[in-house]
């Protein structure tokens, strides 16, 4: 599976910062000093209703990651998935009346065209549940053979209880476990299971429903966690430095992922951290496709909303906070961009060496994008009251804000 293209990121003088983060795990922040490359793992969209803001703010905030990481001259290795086949997509490709895999290909093609406008930096890998399958098997019969796994009619369940660091990454009581277990695709109340909390690996071939040859597994397809898992330990390895996704993810698909990883291989963690957005609402409600209350960037687009403006009323948020979409954030982004372009549209200004420092601290503050706009409005103001006469800096504070904020002034 192809990702989209990648538009050029500028150099900026000088060098930026390592980034400091809140990791999930330890609750606290950690200074992230990545080799020469960093790895990072993003989960990806399941393609049936794509892409909506909630979407686009969680890889907003992973852009940002890349982009801090990309400004202290490091290389970024990124992996991405995406989940081409599962229930919600099977749901609704009946209830539409269309084919699966053709409704999984528009929206992952619509998708692309999203963050192609949005201007998110592509991963280097991006890799559908289905081609990863035979990536997937022998994982699955690998926890079974070790006893970390289990079979029950037919289908595969991985053991919670085998692996010691379980509950490591969410840090949630077994009674938020055994909630939210059930109302993210768990199965908690299934009879025969050795823990309610036990994730499905590889579920058995159902009549109607697709599968594969799954070896001794039989055929069938495979569980949400063990997809990415796959994924990333092929691309990236154990150790690596983030492994990001919406707070919806926390558990169970990134706790039941980090104790299939550390299972299989023996290691400890999974990744070095465990980074989060958070939820973007409409109406008082989380935005989600089960509710149906969504803002999707493609309709904006048609509209002829500037992505850039877009990009901005997501970044005018912290990517940790939960914020509700409005017609006024939108418009106050789209202000925002007329100031700023009509700023650094003049021959010359003040300097803007004090605003590239700014702009990077910020954003190695556990990605403060409220702040780091903060300082390119301060810049802008001043220009607009007073002006200057550096003619390098309209300039640099354009190539700044693309860079590091991913905003094309």
């Amino acid at each position: 599976m192809h990702a989209w293209p990648a538009s050029e990121v500028p150099a900026l003088p000088g060098k930026g910062r390592d980034l400091r983060i809140h990791d999930t795990a330890t609750g606290g922040r950690v200074t992230l000093a990545p080799g020469p490359v960093a790895r990072i793992y993003v989960c990806g969209i399941t393609p049936y209703d794509a892409t909506h803001m909630g979407h686009a703010a969680t890889y907003n905030a992973f852009d940002l990651v890349q982009r801090v990481w990309l400004d202290t001259k490091r290389q970024v290795l990124y992996v991405q998935n995406v989940t081409d086949v599962d229930d919600p997509l099977l749901e609704r490709a009946i209830r539409d009346g269309i084919d699966w895999v053709g409704l999984a290909e528009r929206e992952t093609a619509l998708f692309r065209e999203d963050m192609t406008a949005l201007r998110m930096l592509p991963p280097q890998h991006y890799i559908g549940a289905v081609e990863a399958i035979p990536g997937i098997v022998p994982l699955v019969e690998q926890l079974r053979d070790s006893g970390a796994a289990y079979e029950l009619d037919g289908d595969i369940y991985f053991s919670v209880d085998a692996d010691p660091h379980f509950g490591q990454v969410s840090n949630y009581s077994g009674e938020l476990m055994r909630h939210l277990s059930a109302e993210r695709g768990g199965d908690p109340e299934r009879p025969g299971k050795k823990n309610p909390l036990d994730p499905m690996l590889w579920m058995a071939a159902r009549e109607g429903e697709p599968s594969w040859d799954g070896g001794s597994l039989g055929a069938g397809r495979p569980g949400w966690h063990i997809e990415c898992v796959a994924i990333a330990l092929d691309h990236l390895g154990m150790g690596f430095d983030v492994q990001g996704g919406g707070s919806d993810l926390i558990f169970p698909h990134h706790e039941m992922g980090a104790s299939h990883a550390q299972s299989l291989t023996g290691e400890f963690p999974m990744a070095k951290a465990y980074v989060h957005a958070g939820m973007v609402g409409l109406d008082g409600e989380k935005m989600s496709k089960s509710r149906g209350n969504l803002v999707f960037v493609s309709r904006l687009r048609r509209d002829g909303v500037d992505p850039a403006a877009i990009r901005l009323a997501l970044l005018s948020h912290h990517y940790r906070a939960d914020w509700e979409w409005t017609d006024q954030v939108l418009q106050d982004a789209v202000e925002r961009l007329d100031r700023w372009r009509a700023a650094v549209s003049r021959p010359d200004g003040p300097s803007a060496d004090a605003l590239v420092e700014e702009v990077r601290e910020a954003l190695s503050d556990d990605l403060d994008a409220p702040a780091a706009l903060a300082a390119v409005d301060r810049w802008a103001e001043l220009q607009t009251a007073e002006g200057g006469t550096d003619e390098s800096a309209p300039g640099l504070v354009s190539r700044t804000v693309d860079a590091l904020l991913g905003v094309a002034l």
